[in-house]
């Protein structure tokens, strides 16, 4: 909005000038005007040069803002999924040690009934035999 304000106060300085340039009156008061509108048309032009070049640096500064940000982002994301994957590995380690554990008891118990059925099978041959 104030680039807009620049520029329309400059168009309006740069029609006065035009007009004051146009009238061909001689007097000190005529060109004293015509100069001061000069004067203004140039701080004008400063001023909206100045205001196009503030815009540019801000629009630089909000690129390296954002672009702060989304570093931040990353490293945030990344050290998200480092943890996640941290813990999925424990989780892994942990399932696999209590199966190996079920594995073992179930080897233990499995283990057990065949010594049952071997002593069964002893005490039925011993019977046999008698």
């Amino acid at each position: 909005m104030t680039m807009n304000k620049n520029f329309n106060a400059l168009l309006a300085i740069g029609v006065l000038a035009i007009s004051l340039s146009a009238c061909k009156n001689e007097t000190e008061t005529a060109q004293a005007e015509a100069s001061e509108a000069s004067v203004a048309m140039d701080q004008a032009g400063d001023a909206a040069a100045d205001a196009a070049e503030a815009a540019g640096n801000a629009a630089a500064q909000s690129v390296d803002a954002a672009a702060a940000a989304t570093g931040e982002a990353v490293g945030e994301v990344a050290q998200n999924v480092e943890n996640a994957a941290d813990t999925a590995t424990a989780a892994a380690a942990e399932a696999t040690a209590d199966a190996a554990n079920a594995t073992a008891k179930a080897a233990n118990t499995m283990a057990d009934k065949a010594d049952a059925v071997a002593d069964k099978a002893n005490s039925a041959a011993d019977e046999a035999k008698k």
